[in-house]
This record gives C-alpha cells, sequence and structure tokens, in this order.
C-alpha cells in the first residue's frame, strides 16, 4: 500500500490534516497529543521553527514533530516533555516512520536530529527506522524513569512492599498534623497557592510557568488533574501537580517550602498523592516521571532508562562530522572504561 508523506510548519495545519488523530478521544498519552504542542509552542520559548513530517497510508500514521534550527533540528519538546519520539495512530508500522526518515534525509541542508527523551521502545522502532533510510544512528542513556505496578493493591499492602526505611519514615512524620487538599478541578486561587509554594522552595525558578497553569487548567476541565496542598494551620507548606489518566497517574512536579524542610511536608503530601491515587482513583500505575533521585526508589520498583538518540544524514558534510566526531568520543569513552 503507497505511503504519503508530507511535511508541516503550522500545528493548525497538522491537525486539520490529521482529521482528529491527534486528538485526547485518539491519543491515550498527553505527550502524543496536538493539544500538548500547542501548549508548549504558545507558552515555551523553543528553539528553531516547527517542521513536523507525517507518513501515513490506509491502515495508521506517524508523525514526528520537530524544531529546526538550520542544519540541525531537535524534538519539539523541552524538559516538560517526559516522552518524546514518534507519534502513531492506527496500525503501528515501522515502515511508516522510516518513510519519514527518508522523507527527512531528502530536506535540503538538514544534517542532524535529536530524540529525548526516548523509552526503550520508541528508541528500538525509531533507531532501526532511521538506519534503514540511511542514517547513521548513536544513542545514549540520559535519564530515568521509575514506576510502580498497582494492580488490585490497597494502600496498606502497596506500603508494607515499600522499604523499612520508609515505612517507618511515614510513621514518625505522619505525626505532625498537617491538613491535606487535594482538587481535581482547576481553580485559579489553588493554583496561586501552588506557585507561591514554588517560590518559597529549593527549586529553581520556574521556566515558563504559564505553561505549567495552561496545563493544569486544560487538565483540570479534562478531570484528570489532581492538585495536591498541604498546610500547617493556615500556611501553606508542600504542593504537588499530578495527572491522572486511563489508570495511571504520572507525578510532574513538586515542592516544599524550604523553610519547613525538617518537617517533611513534601513525604507526608506524597504518601497522601500515593494513597489517593490507589484508593481514590485506583490506578494501576504510578509514574515518577524523569530523573533518578535516590529517593523514588523508596516508592518505587520499576526503572527505566531513557534515551537520546543523535541521528545524522551522511550526505551532507555536518551530518558525517557529527557523527564521526561522536563515534571516536564513544571509542574514547569505551577505551578508558576499559583500562580502569
Amino acid at each position: 500500500m503507497a505511503i504519503d508523506v508530507a511535511t508541516f510548519t503550522d500545528l493548525d495545519a497538522v491537525a486539520a490534516d490529521a482529521g482528529g488523530a491527534l486528538d485526547r478521544a485518539r491519543q491515550p498519552r498527553l505527550f502524543d497529543r496536538i493539544g500538548w504542542y500547542r501548549l508548549l509552542t504558545a507558552h515555551c520559548a523553543l528553539p528553531g521553527a516547527p517542521l513536523i513530517v507525517r507518513a501515513r497510508d490506509g491502515e495508521g500514521a506517524a508523525w514526528l514533530f520537530l524544531t529546526r534550527q538550520s542544519a540541525r533540528a531537535s524534538a519539539l519538546a523541552n524538559w516538560y516533555s517526559l516522552e518524546t519520539g514518534p507519534v502513531t495512530h492506527g496500525v503501528i508500522k515501522p515502515e511508516l516512520v522510516t518513510a519519514l526518515a527518508r522523507h527527512l534525509r531528502s530536506i535540503e541542508k538538514l544534517a542532524a536530529i535529536t530524540l529525548a527523551p526516548l523509552t526503550e521502545e520508541k528508541l528500538g522502532l525509531t533507531a532501526t527506522a532511521f538506519r534503514a533510510a540511511g542514517w547513521i544512528t548513536c544513542a545514549t542513556p540520559v535519564t530515568t524513569n521509575w514506576r510502580v505496578a498497582l494492580s488490585g493493591t490497597d494502600w496498606g499492602a502497596y506500603l508494607s512492599g515499600r522499604p523499612r526505611r520508609l515505612q517507618n519514615t511515614l510513621k514518625r512524620k505522619l505525626k505532625h498534623e498537617l491538613s491535606i487538599e487535594i482538587y481535581d478541578r482547576f481553580l485559579q486561587d489553588k493554583w496561586d497557592i501552588y506557585e507561591k509554594i514554588y517560590k518559597a522552595s529549593w527549586k529553581p525558578e520556574e521556566g515558563f510557568p504559564a505553561f505549567l497553569n495552561a496545563l493544569a487548567e486544560t487538565e483540570g476541565q479534562a478531570g484528570n488533574l489532581r492538585l495536591g496542598l498541604a498546610f500547617d494551620g493556615l500556611t501553606p507548606v508542600a504542593a504537588q501537580l499530578w495527572l491522572v489518566e486511563n489508570g495511571e497517574a504520572t507525578i510532574h512536579k513538586l515542592a516544599h517550602v524550604e523553610a519547613r524542610r525538617g518537617s517533611s511536608p513534601g513525604t507526608i503530601l506524597t504518601a497522601a498523592m500515593f494513597r489517593y491515587a490507589i484508593e481514590q482513583d485506583k490506578v494501576h500505575r504510578i509514574d515518577f516521571g524523569t530523573g533518578n533521585d535516590s529517593y523514588k526508589a523508596d516508592w518505587m520498583d520499576q526503572r527505566r532508562p531513557l534515551h537520546q538518540l543523535n541521528l545524522y544524514n551522511p550526505r551532507t558534510v555536518t551530518g558525517f562530522l557529527g557523527a564521526a566526531r561522536e563515534s571516536l568520543s564513544a571509542a574514547r569513552t569505551a577505551f578508558r572504561r576499559t583500562a580502569e
């Protein structure tokens, strides 16, 4: 069956061409939806100009959302993106992604593409397809994703399966009298409290607060928002942004007031959010996003590497030299490890 390939530089044109295939009803993952890319482009200063390619036949379709700067392109993503890579609909066919790769290789002066973070599944699909289209591929692990499976688990069973140190910590810390509020719809005054807590936390200044505000509002309208706030009396001391959809809870942001670190308000709120997700939302999985922070291992039991995939077009001088440099660097690293 013939494969049709098209290039777009405008998300409205992508949406019109997709005919609903990139909407919430047909894409179960947040990061695969046209709405996600609209939020990124509307509220975040992304490098370059959008470059979106689409391949489809009568049974399925695949898209790759990129931004391009001169000879280089990268995933249309930033640190809020917990996944990138090809977006698919219908029958998933590797040849559709290969068609995307072949088309991208034909674009004048496009020498290199960087995609991150990629799950191992999307890494395998993407690297194989691009190699088949003549690209040189170089993959490296860049971060970690922690998850826990919860099918049929209640809060007590979950907690009994956690490390003894976490159980003991919770027994101690839950003695602190904090009030917990969890909202499943967007309320601007509650979001203002979240932002106040974040500004008083140990974390650096939020890169694009308007993006998170818009995301929380959009997902609140869809019923997916879980905004947790912890108070010591009337004083807000911790906040967390979770999204719950299709039986999976994803932890996107968490913060606590640095001056209250000693009473562990973040840990207390995390326990309340986990319990709510297990008992009220009855999720089958909780996902801790990206980052290999040591405390996540206490709450989770599945560790997945996430990768960066560098793609080089050997038809261009820049692409050929880039691949050569990366290969040489990898060889040097392997030699040093062997010599140690």
